[in-house]
């Protein structure tokens, strides 16, 4: 047993030992022997690494950077280099580290370390000259076509692809690309920190939060001008696959405004469309055709966008002309319930305070009887002393007993409340007012009511019917209207007052009759936008260039507009312009010929407009304005009405209100 024994242990001592001995006899030959150390090396370059291999060595890239002492090269072939241009954004860095740690080249001979000093200067000189410049090399490679859409993805990528196969015919070699850019992402991963990393999320914290949206759109466009181009329809499986790709997109874009509405396939859906879309790039070779297919998908779009902005148009302009049923239903109720009153009942409070000098007056020509009660009832909470406010309202025969009812149930406090009907106005009469003659005859209605004139009218706006009536024109009447009265604030139905007024009254206006906001900060508010100026008469009067101001909160003075025949030099005009050749329709190119040099500009602070056209209107100029004016088709009474700007309107409404219940008139 004791041999047996002995005999076991030295066996077991040479299986340990020997290989110890051997292996370090091995190692010491081939630290003393150059040449034994080349063949080694020789030996490892020839390996053949497969593409199961390249995620193996993945795993373990430190072990990369601690051997090599050399910048790295980098061995990609063509179809590597167009695979890494379509690449995500995200995934270039690990698409880098990838061929790092899986294609490693070692080059120490002796006659090849000229040829890698000039290199190694070469890339180092092109990375300081692009730091220099103040782009990475990283950012650079996005410059050249990674992050491309739409249209201009379609030009680089056949610039891209002609670039590879002219290489790969000339060659049928590997290129080789040693850059210091990823031998230091290497050096970066061996020692476990990233610099890039902070400036990669402060990227992405940056982009848009439709950035993808954007992207699958732009792809569907790509798409769709593949499918277009002879040389993919005769692929029928590639026409299959942009089509079956083109659907998925489709549906996942669905309604979608930003990233945050996309699906969880959202990302594997934009990848498949890469890969099917880098087929097409392959096979198409011809730009022209793409060139072609892409202008004629720009004019079509352009000819679609351009009729569907005529049928805006006349939609907004016919809802505009349109009374809600609301509204329609609002008088009619107020009505019937007036004349179940008795005589006593139908007569306002205070009513001798309508002719007293001393206090505030306001004039309100209108028929629309919520949109007055919201200049009422706004002037009159934002006032210091309501009682001395006195509102003189003038309405047609239709809503007159309607805008009376409205008045008497809700009275608008201590402040005084006239109502009156134009047509009992005796003097107003077509001898005595050009304008009326014009309105009425049969030409002037004719323009105003031919539908198929309408459609075609590239001054749609100016038909609406409401310039038939003559509550429009009366502004250019005050004297007669007031005649014991000597100076009058006048306001338009849209509008909303946010703050005391009273100031207005103890303005001097410095001789002149009208005291207006200018309205010149753009060129289209000037007299050439209003005024015919090819007309002799006009550019003989008038300057092209000068301030125009804005109707819907004026401060007339009385006395002056009679002592310069105001009156009078508005009949004059309006004879001269029968034929309707000297201005466009509307009330403010009157305004401006008759107040010419007799306007006095007011503080903007008083006056903020376009909250009825304008969804840019300054927020600072909202909030210092006293009054807020919805010029403009989009009234806030509308549906059409801009969202932000409805709830100054609303505020003053008391939806609560019987009559608002009864006729269904909501927020």
């Amino acid at each position: 047993m004791m041999g047996v024994r002995n005999i076991v242990l030295l066996l077991l001592c040479i299986t340990v030992v020997a290989p110890i001995v051997l292996y370090t006899d091995r190692l010491g030959s081939f630290e003393s022997s150059p040449s034994t150390k080349q063949e080694f090396i020789e030996e490892v370059t020839v390996l053949p690494l497969s593409t199961a291999d390249s995620g193996h060595l993945n795993l373990l890239p430190q072990e990369t950077s601690t051997v090599l002492k050399e910048p790295i090269g980098v061995v990609y072939t063509n179809e590597d280099s167009i695979n890494r241009r379509n690449l995500p954004r995200g995934l270039q860095l690990a698409k880098t580290r990838e061929h790092v740690s899986a294609r490693v080249l070692s080059a120490t001979t002796k006659e090849d370390q000229a040829e890698k000093d000039a290199t190694i200067k070469l890339v180092t000189d092109e990375i300081k000259q692009g730091n220099q410049s103040g782009e990475g090399t990283l950012e650079k490679a996005d410059a050249t076509g990674e992050n491309v859409n739409g249209e201009d993805a379609i030009d680089v990528d056949d610039n891209d692809g002609k670039l590879a196969k002219s290489s790969h015919d000339s060659t049928q070699e590997p290129l080789v690309k040693g850059t210091m850019l990823e031998q230091q992402q290497t050096t970066e991963i061996s020692s476990g920190t990233n610099k890039r990393r902070p400036e990669t999320n402060k990227q992405n914290d940056q982009m848009p939060s439709d950035a993808r949206v954007q992207q699958l759109k732009d792809q569907l466009i790509q798409a769709k001008v593949y499918l277009s181009l002879p040389v993919v329809k005769s692929n029928p499986h590639l026409t299959r696959e942009l089509r079956l790709r083109v659907k998925e997109v489709s549906r996942t874009l669905g309604e979608a405004t930003k990233d945050s509405d996309l699906p969880r396939n959202a990302k594997e859906k934009m990848k498949a469309m890469e890969q099917t879309l880098l087929k097409g790039k392959q096979i198409q070779d011809d730009c022209a055709s793409v060139v072609k297919k892409l202008r004629a998908m720009i004019h079509s779009t352009e000819e679609q966008l351009h009729v569907l902005k005529k049928q805006t148009l006349f939609l907004t302009q016919l809802t505009a002309k349109t009374l809600p049923k609301g509204l329609h239903c609002l008088p009619l109720r107020l009505t019937t319930e007036y004349y179940k009153l008795n005589s006593s009942q139908q007569q306002f409070p205070n009513q001798e305070k309508l002719e007293d000098p001393q206090l505030y007056h306001y004039a309100i020509f209108s028929d629309n009887i919520l949109a007055t009660a919201v200049v009422v009832n706004s002037t009159v909470l934002n006032a210091k002393d309501a009682s001395k406010h006195v509102f003189h309202i003038v309405t047609d025969r239709l809503n007159y007993a309607a805008m009376r009812m409205w008045f008497l149930v809700n009275s608008p406090g201590k402040a005084t409340i006239q109502v009156q009907n134009i047509e009992d106005f005796t003097w107003l009469n077509a001898s005595y007012s050009p304008v009326l003659k014009q309105l009425a005859s049969p030409a002037m209605i004719d323009y105003y009511f031919k539908a198929h004139k309408a459609t075609s009218d590239s001054n749609l706006k100016f038909r609406n019917p409401k310039y038939l009536s003559i509550l429009n024109h009366l502004r250019f009447y005050l004297p007669e209207v007031f005649p014991k009265l000597n100076k009058v604030l006048f306001l338009d139905d849209d509008i909303v007052v946010q703050k005391d007024l009273t100031g207005l009254w103890s303005i001097d206006l410095k001789g002149n009759v009208n005291g207006a906001v200018e309205t010149c900060g753009e060129s289209f508010h000037r007299f050439d936008r209003y005024l015919n100026f090819s007309n002799p008469l006009i550019a003989k009067n008038f300057d092209p260039h000068a301030c125009g101001w804005a109707y819907g909160m004026n401060v007339f003075d009385l006395v002056q507009w009679k002592r310069q025949k105001i009156t009078e030099v508005y009949h004059n005009w309006q004879n001269l312009n029968h034929d309707r050749q000297l201005w466009k329709l509307g009330t403010l190119p009157p305004g401006l010929i008759t107040f010419w040099k007799r306007t006095f500009p007011l503080n903007k602070a008083w006056h903020v407009l376009g909250l009825g056209y304008n969804p840019n209107v300054n927020q600072k100029d909202i909030d210092r304005a006293a009054v807020m004016h919805y010029n403009g088709n989009m009234k806030p009474w509308l549906e059409i009405s801009i969202p932000k700007f409805r709830g100054y309107w609303t505020k003053y409404v008391n939806y609560n209100h019987v009559y608002l219940r009864e006729c269904n008139i909501n927020p």
